[in-house]
């Protein structure tokens, strides 16, 4: 891929009762996530802890359903297959497209591609899908099929392996029938290729997922981040937690229509993780607080119902959350998310192991916070240019 390793630099691994890696849904973008996990793997990063929505559910079974010496193999094994042109078109790798009008040019009709014809062993379009009438049965209500996803997944992950928990999974979905957020988590159940295909079963370009007799679509209609989920385990354990997001909740006033609609997804599916963030953070020192206040109570003070109800929420565990987000270029336009094509592909591939070799560059991002609230945030977006 040319884009080098961080072997040299390798840290040892950080002081902290578990890693985290959170994978938001975005569709194309989440080859974006595979290179960060690259820089993650080489840098031998290994998370204890995936949790995704929608194609970051799809990136942590391949993470979660193989050894670590096998993952980056996995996830280029499938991004490079959902990335083939169905209709054979070239991938012109060696071709430097300079000017932006051209390069949107080209993005638009690769996505038209995927719209036609669908995404190879991914989605595959329905013949006669029912745009008209009604029926019975949820799985036939979209413009998609998705059953060629189930067989690779079968093929790239050993579901075994994943429910064994050596690695913890978890993948949010939306109950169709009471409009409820759902997390499937492989400590409470056996997960199948049902379940991860169910949490990104986005509609109506794909049908509700049936499990168990209840039918569920995307996480990201609800939730499109999985960070509230892991920050809210209980108990609680020191943590260091990866945030990978593929849309950015700020950005530029839009100046044409297809601007519009690409602020408008953003806008939609980011998430809102930095107010989420600064949420926690708030609340984490409210509990460390209580937690040393109560370490100072007398004896029979803290035998007070006051006291035992404060216990109960108190704790002095510390969490680091780096936050990296996909920067869209300009050229890429709304069909982002479903431009599945091998260069665009790569583009975010290296994007996302650029940003994750930068951010892994500065010290204090794997160092015990020692702050009064013990959160500590990090954002390369925010951080000046060296």
């Amino acid at each position: 891929m040319g884009v080098g390793t961080v072997a040299e630099g390798t840290p040892r691994r950080p002081e902290f009762e578990q890693t985290a890696l959170l994978l938001q849904g975005g569709g194309a973008l989440g080859s974006y996530q595979g290179g960060v996990y690259q820089a993650l793997a080489e840098a031998n990063l290994h998370p204890d802890w995936v949790a995704g929505i929608s194609i970051g559910a799809i990136n942590s079974a391949l993470i979660a359903g193989n050894p670590p010496e096998r993952r980056v193999e996995r996830l280029r094994q499938f991004w490079e297959t959902v990335t083939r042109s169905p209709l054979g078109l070239p991938y012109l790798a060696g071709l430097e497209i300079k000017d932006e009008t051209a390069h949107q040019f080209l993005n638009q009709l690769r996505a038209m591609d995927a719209l036609l014809w669908g995404a190879t062993n991914f989605f595959k379009p329905r013949h006669l899908p029912p745009i008209f009438g009604r029926t019975n049965d949820p799985a036939r209500l979209s413009f998609y099929d998705v059953s060629p996803l189930v067989a690779l997944l079968e093929q790239l992950v050993d579901f075994d392996r994943l429910n064994s928990r050596a690695t913890r999974i978890s993948v949010g979905a939306t109950h169709v029938r009471s409009g409820n957020f759902v997390y499937f988590d492989n400590t409470t159940r056996t997960i199948t290729p049902a379940h991860i295909v169910a949490s990104g079963s986005l509609p109506p370009g794909f049908p509700a997922a049936e499990i168990d007799g209840d039918f569920y679509w995307d996480g990201g209609v609800v939730s499109n981040t999985p960070l509230q989920w892991v920050l809210d385990e209980s108990p609680r354990r020191d943590t260091l937690a990866f945030q990978i997001d593929l849309w950015s909740a700020r950005g530029e006033l839009p100046r044409d229509l297809m601007e519009v609609d690409t602020r408008l997804k953003d806008i939609r599916y980011s998430s809102r993780t930095r107010m989420g963030t600064d949420q926690f953070r708030s609340n984490q020192a409210l509990r460390r607080a209580a937690a040393k206040l109560l370490g100072q109570l007398p004896e029979p003070l803290r035998q007070t119902p006051e006291a035992e109800l404060l216990a109960t929420a108190a704790d002095d565990k510390v969490y680091n959350i780096i936050h990296l987000i996909y920067r869209t270029k300009t050229y890429e336009g709304s069909s982002k998310d479903y431009e599945f094509s091998r260069r665009t592909m790569e583009e975010h591939w290296k994007a996302g192991y650029s940003d994750m070799v930068r951010t892994l560059g500065y010290p204090q991002v794997l160092q015990r916070p020692r702050s009064v609230d013990g959160v500590f945030t990090f954002d390369l977006a925010e951080q000046p240019l060296e």
